[in-house]
């Protein structure tokens, strides 16, 4: 029988039960296979040659120390701690060409960091668009003292997530090329729970038992719901709430939510739990796709294990009405405001491509951390760490507002490294920009809900607030990976001047980047000599211009010009008389009957001759590509 991952929450107490311990994990990265729903074996990323990949466990306090040895042999790698802010250690966040660079294939690299916060987060690889292929995982920070804590009689941990049959390094090409031109995202073909399916929780009678609920998918949201029980919401992304009783749940990409739930005091039947894809978010839903992924709380498991019965509707719990339980209150007015238009369009390869302000996100030459330490009293100048990275320079302590306005037709989980946000305010879908909205500040929530990723409705907006009071480069991104990897993203540099004097880079870090031949000191074109020169940057393929440009009126009068010859041509021809017509006409009048049908005879062949040479591209028959221009291709030139 598959069973729950479970967090021993007494064994990981008696462990914790003096101060803070290091926790140490050694990781060696590599491939496996996996066929988690049974349907297709395919190359998996795990860890310790094993997939699932490892629950990293600690107590608030501890320092972690995670060893991560690349031995794919092929691709780079580097690990993101989801959710953990990294006070003090914004070397340790993760994302390549960010915080750090990759780390190559034989390499290896050391995250060590302290944390100061307790709750539900997850790992994952940052780098290439890589951790749908299986490179993901959940970390759990345990709370001896928990608001919670003496509510619950055990804890357990259910992931749910997506899963593709095809490596991202097969599916990533695909998708951000010009066969591609609308930006349709790979639709996943299954829903897991716990990297598997028909999973079997075992559950005691009359107990009540703390859900650590992640979503570690790539791209699908999910609709979460336990037949035959309700379930009490305390804590969302790490932050701990006012209990909320809801019946169904939405989980985005990358959110969490803990809950409690009560079981039954009889053992009669087993009750199926269920997540369900977010569909809305798919272009197109694959005759074979089973959206679905059923769960059973097993009472007794020689009792049946029932399908789950329809629902009339999916109307999950509202996130943004829940209440902190530390009350914190909304930050004042901002200091800084940050506006994102979000855009999705096609850039001059042809390929699809995500925007913020028709800023297409491209990782810089030199990271840009590592750009903060090296630029002197230029680290906060905007410029240097490039035009397409997106960078908004943030002052130490700002109250920073973000308002994206969305508009796409998609749903959009965002979040911001290095902090959770106070969510002051989402409209409905179809809603247009927040300019519009006549929202003040009076009607946002005195006491906002907070979490570190928050869904955008299709064609709506949202309000976001923090406090810059963590130096470091932070990105705020879309959490859908195929969005990540098309350029939905811009970067937050916190009061950089304040890191270097606190930072000083590991020589691991410096020595991943010497492997792959990656500057560590100067701006986003690696210019250490003068920062404000980004010739070189990286940057995306160029903007479609707007109308036509020369060439294109030139192709265009041209084919115009084409289209009336050829018109005129087959008119003349129509109108003009047959000679062959005439010289039949005489030879009735001059030659015998057998005469004429002789001739008749040679006609025919000579134009058999000449569809023979067409073939053999001998000759063009003229007639026939003067009127070309209705069928496929019509009108292309070159």
């Amino acid at each position: 029988m598959k069973s729950l991952t479970r967090c021993a929450a007494v064994l990981v107490s008696a462990l914790h039960l003096a101060a803070a311990a290091t926790v140490t994990y050694d990781f060696n990265i590599g491939w496996v296979t996996a066929n988690p729903d049974g349907a297709f074996d395919r190359t998996t990323i795990g860890i310790n040659g094993k997939w699932p990949i490892p629950q990293i466990d600690a107590n608030i306090g501890d320092n972690v120390i995670v060893h991560a040895h690349n031995q794919l042999g092929n691709q780079s790698t580097s690990l993101h701690f989801h959710g953990l802010f990294q006070n003090g250690t914004a070397h340790m966040d993760g994302p390549a060409q960010v915080s750090q660079c990759s780390i190559p294939p034989g390499g290896s690299f050391a995250y060590n960091f302290t944390i100061n916060q307790p709750g539900t987060y997850w790992y994952h690889s940052h780098t290439g668009g890589q951790y749908p292929d299986g490179l993901r995982g959940p970390l759990i920070i345990h709370d001896p003292k928990s608001p919670f804590k003496g509510q619950y009689d055990e804890e357990l941990v259910l992931t749910v997530s997506d899963w593709y049959h095809e490596q991202m390094a097969t599916l990533l090409p695909a998708f951000n090329s010009k066969g591609n031109p609308t930006g349709a995202e790979p639709v996943p073909q299954a829903a897991l729970f716990n990297e598997t399916q028909d999973l079997k929780v075992a559950v005691q009678p009359g107990k009540t038992y703390l859900f650590r609920m992640v979503n570690i998918g790539a791209f699908a949201g999910q609709y979460v719901w336990f037949e035959g029980h309700n379930i009490s919401i305390v804590e969302v992304d790490g932050v701990y709430t006012q209990p909320a009783e809801a019946e169904m749940i939405y989980l985005s990409a990358a959110q969490r939510c803990s809950f409690l739930l009560t079981t039954k005091n009889e053992t009669s039947a087993n009750f199926a739990f269920i997540a369900s894809m977010d569909t809305t978010l798919f272009d197109v839903l694959p005759d074979d796709l089973n959206y679905n992924v059923t769960g059973w709380l097993t009472y007794d498991d020689t009792k049946e294990f029932p399908a789950p019965a329809l629902v009339d509707e999916l109307d999950p719990f509202d996130d943004i009405t829940l209440v902190p339980y530390d009350n914190i209150t909304r930050f004042g007015e901002p200091d800084k405001t940050i506006e994102f238009n979000v855009i999705m369009d096609n850039l001059n390869d042809g390929a699809n491509y995500a925007f913020f302000n028709n800023i297409s996100y491209k990782a810089p030459k030199v990271p840009s951390l590592y750009t903060a330490l090296s630029a002197g009293d230029l680290a906060t100048d905007p410029t240097i760490y490039g035009e397409y990275t997106h960078s908004f320079v943030l002052e130490r302590d700002e109250i920073v507002q973000i308002v994206v306005n969305n508009l796409d037709s998609g749903r959009h989980p965002f979040h911001l490294h290095g902090h959770n946000f106070q969510a002051l305010y989402r409209s409905e879908e179809e809603a247009g920009v927040f300019e519009d909205a006549n929202v003040t500040e009076a009607d946002f929530p005195k006491i906002p809900m907070r979490r570190d990723t928050f869904v955008l409705y299709p064609d709506g907006n949202i309000v976001l607030r923090f406090k810059a009071d963590n130096p470091g480069i932070w990105l705020f991104h879309c959490h859908i990976e195929w969005h990540v990897t098309s350029g939905l993203i811009a970067t937050m540099v916190e009061a950089p001047l304040d890191l270097q004097k606190s930072l000083t880079l590991p020589q691991n870090h410096l020595d991943a980047c010497a492997a792959q031949g990656i500057a560590t000191v100067g701006n986003a074109a690696g210019n250490d000599v003068d920062f404000t020169d980004l010739k070189g940057q990286n940057a995306p393929p160029g903007r479609l211009p707007d109308g036509f440009t020369t060439r294109g009126k030139v192709a265009l009068a041209f084919s115009i010009l084409s289209g009336i010859i050829g018109v005129v041509a087959v008119a003349l021809y129509g109108l003009a008389a047959d000679p062959s017509a005439h010289n039949t006409q005489d030879n009735i009048h001059s030659k015998a009957a057998a005469t004429a049908v002789t001739q008749t005879g040679q006609s025919h062949q000579t134009a058999g001759s000449l569809n023979s040479s067409e073939a053999n591209g001998e000759t063009e028959p003229k007639e026939v590509l003067v009127g070309a221009g209705t069928g496929a291709g019509a009108g292309r030139t070159s």
